[in-house]
């Protein structure tokens, strides 16, 4: 199987990197410049508890080098999606996979879902670009439940867990799910094939939408924000409305607030990702956590006053410190 990754980064690095000493696919990847070059003198570099793991790299930044692939893998930041998925169409033929392991709401996940009348979501396709560069039909849904870091470019830090669960858009099993997950498991992760991987993504947006904005706002770590019993109960609103909007469109959510908090407060003071995207002056993805939330509480008559309140602190603070878009 011919597998592009596309964004070399912490996650598109170490599944670039297992694949690639699995040596069961034809591993390339599209990265730019410092991890370009970094890649191409060294290759793939994985640390991670046993050690660490290196395999030769094949990799470019144009994507008419590599031409029609099996898979592609999305690993990139959200807001950088609309460049990219125009960008690379020499990669897509008929048979091509696209699987974007992201976060947040995708592109594609109002399509076929009668509450929302199939409209593209204008908070991350605006016009519906994304949908038109990479149709649906393409598509295998992925929910990462793992975390790594770069500690340089192109290299990479594997810190905890390793599951990938992967579904059709439409639900239900199919051969290249089973083809696309056999394939990853001999690369050592954890994979479930879901039969409804709309409602484990709306999950996972559920249990990360208050903590990451909410860190980045204050800088404080996950404990800390937890430990504060005010904000605690406004991350309990927003997920409460969360849940609302995802029982009226097929993703219901069977915990409490609470619950999810009580799992998140073992994890102790980590720093969430969109924290250390403040740090490191990088944009931060809020569209896909949080505007697409408040525009699916619109289109489905859910309010939403939290989520909305949420979104626009995070926002504007994004706009104050130059790593969200300033309103045109």
């Amino acid at each position: 199987m011919k597998v592009c990754i596309v964004g070399a980064g912490a996650i598109g690095g170490l599944v670039a990197t297992r694949l690639a000493v699995a040596g069961k696919a034809h591993v390339s990847a599209i990265a730019r410049g410092a991890t370009l070059d970094s890649l191409k003198a060294h290759g793939w570099r994985l640390s991670h508890a046993r050690g660490e793991s290196r395999a030769p790299a094949r990799v470019t930044s144009d994507p008419h080098d590599l031409g029609e692939q099996d898979l592609v893998v999305i690993a990139i930041k959200a807001p950088a999606l609309g460049e990219v998925a125009k960008a690379i169409a020499p990669l897509i033929g008929p048979q091509t996979r696209v699987m974007p392991a992201m976060n947040g709401v995708p592109w594609w996940f109002v399509a076929n879902i009668p509450a929302l009348a199939s409209e593209p979501l204008q908070s991350i396709d605006p016009g519906g670009e994304i949908s038109r560069a990479i149709p649906l039909g393409h598509v295998i849904g992925c929910v990462v439940h793992l975390a790594a870091t770069t500690t340089h470019p192109g290299v990479v830090r594997h810190v905890m867990g390793n599951r990938l669960i992967i579904g059709e858009p439409a639900g239900g099993p199919s051969d290249r799910v089973a083809r696309i997950a056999g394939l990853l498991a001999d690369a050592g992760f954890e994979v479930v094939q879901s039969g409804d991987i709309r409602r484990d993504i709306w999950y996972k947006l559920w249990g990360n939408m208050t903590m990451n904005p909410v860190s980045a706002i204050t800088g404080a770590t996950a404990d800390r924000v937890l430990a504060d019993p005010l904000v605690r109960e406004f991350n309990s609103a927003v997920m409460r409305e969360a849940a609302a909007i995802g029982a009226r469109i097929g993703c219901p959510i069977e915990e409490t607030p609470e619950d999810r908090h009580q799992v998140t407060a073992k994890l102790g003071a980590f720093r969430t990702s969109m924290l250390q995207d403040v740090e490191a002056r990088r944009p931060i993805e809020l569209d896909a956590l949080l505007g697409a939330v408040v525009e699916l509480g619109q289109r489905v008559g859910v309010p939403a006053p939290c989520t909305q309140a949420l979104f626009g602190l995070a926002r504007l603070f994004g706009r104050v410190h130059g790593l969200y878009p300033e309103a045109p």
